[in-house]
């Protein structure tokens, strides 16, 4: 005789094939766990400034090599998110006040590792005036004052409803790059990023090299989530439209049961394809893998960034 699962039985059975459905991930994208001094070391040194970090809070499987190699994406202005998102990990609610000593320990924290290039993100906060622009322009001037020589990449949120004076006021603290990621392709808005709107974000980075041309641009797109390969080309025309620099793509990694599923896995030899689309359309880098994040080899993607623009500069003044 068969037996009739109660309904608690077949939620319990449903949570535990998604579980398990979570968990077959390929080869391609499986790393191990963190162990090494340096990450214990990076790791004592945030807690000690208590400062939050994305590699933490969107549980990046790059957490191990980056912090092993003192490399580390500070989140400022909380830990807490004003938006829900349905592929990002950070926890939402309502943010506790912004923490007025977090410029000066971010500054600490780059000194002490002696970075050369440091990354700095942060929730969204729609509950202050300027969206926190005004929090990341104070990160900027104390990294500029105790580390001169370290090059400053900024990972913006939208700044919705105040995107032009929070623009106007980062770009005149001048970070070295200024990314903002677009995350999908428009027609997944809805159901992947619905508080922020795609051409929105596209605004605001030409907004960027509108008042400072000199400023990098980067954007970023996850793949795996049901996007069409016709719609991530014309992401990258977008982009190319709103003269953005850098092209991150990455593998999209379900975090909870309760965050959007994977819809499929991109293979490795399919990155390497969409990249060379990419190159050929005229981004000055392209950072595609499976394992590709934002800040993932930011400072080497950097550095080979700028002398790429050099040797372009270099060849139209030949020409001319």
């Amino acid at each position: 005789m068969n037996e009739i699962l109660s309904a608690a039985d077949l939620k319990a059975d449903q949570q535990d094939a998604e579980s398990r459905e979570r968990r077959r991930k390929p080869d391609w994208i499986r790393v191990k766990a963190p162990t090494s001094k340096g990450y214990a070391e990076t790791r004592r040194l945030m807690r000690d400034l208590k400062l939050n970090t994305v590699c933490e809070e969107a549980a990046c499987p790059n957490i191990g090599e980056c912090w092993t190699k003192k490399h580390a994406t500070v989140m400022i202005l909380g830990d807490v998110c004003t938006r829900a998102c349905r592929f990002c990990n950070v926890k939402t609610g309502m943010p506790r006040m912004v923490d007025p000593m977090e410029p000066v320990n971010v500054a600490t924290a780059a000194a002490e590792m002696g970075l050369e290039h440091i990354v700095i993100t942060s929730v969204d906060r729609d509950d202050l005036p300027d969206g926190g622009a005004g929090h990341f322009v104070k990160v900027i001037q104390e990294l500029r004052a105790r580390t001169p020589n370290t090059t400053i990449e900024i990972l913006t949120p939208d700044f919705r409803g105040k995107m032009k004076k929070a623009i106007a006021a980062i770009v005149e603290a001048r970070p070295d790059v200024f990314n903002h990621n677009l995350e999908t392709v428009p027609r997944l808005y809805p159901t992947v990023r619905p508080g922020a709107r795609y051409y929105a974000s596209l605004r605001l980075l030409e907004e960027v090299k509108n008042i400072d041309p000199s400023i990098f641009t980067k954007s970023g797109i996850m793949l795996g989530l049901g996007e069409q390969r016709l719609e991530i080309h014309q992401v990258m025309d977008d982009m190319r439209s709103a003269d953005i620099d850098f092209l991150t793509m990455g593998q999209y990694l379900q975090p909870t049961p309760k965050h959007h599923k994977v819809i499929d896995f991109v293979t490795p030899q399919q990155f390497d394809a969409l990249g060379s689309i990419a190159r050929a359309k005229g981004f000055l880098q392209v950072a595609s893998s499976p394992l590709t994040r934002s800040s993932y080899h930011a400072g080497e993607d950097f550095a080979e960034m700028r002398a790429a623009r050099e040797a372009k500069l270099a060849k139209a003044a030949a020409r001319s």
